[in-house]
């Protein structure tokens, strides 16, 4: 049984801050990439950033220069520092982990909502 808790979401008025944080827990073998994806309202699921093992990143156009994703490898947590937050931010942000045989694990979600 693989657990991904994702944590941190919250009411933020626009131009401000939060920090998501994603801890990958149980029966879950070595890590590769680590990912946050977005869903508003109406919208489809959409890739936020990735991060591998080694610690490459990828970003969405929309959020570079202001979110940014780190892991802590010993610990299995993906972070997402967002700065500079805008209404268009507001979504569920969701966690996903891949491991070395390539299975996937989502998280349950997390409600990120930027008042403007």
């Amino acid at each position: 049984q693989v657990q991904v808790v994702e944590s941190g979401g919250g009411l933020v008025q626009a131009g401000g801050s939060l920090r998501l944080s994603c801890v990958a827990s149980g029966s879950i073998f070595r890590i590769n990439d680590m990912g946050w994806y977005r869903q508003a309202p109406g919208k489809q699921r959409e890739l936020v950033a990735t991060i591998t093992s080694g610690g490459d990143s990828n970003y969405a156009d929309s959020v570079k220069g202001r979110f940014t994703i780190s892991r802590d490898n010993a610990k299995n947590t993906v972070y997402l520092q967002m700065n500079s937050l805008k209404p268009e931010d507001t979504a569920v942000y969701y966690c996903n982990v891949r491991d070395s045989r390539s299975f996937l694990y989502w998280g349950q979600g997390t409600q990120v909502t930027v008042s403007s």
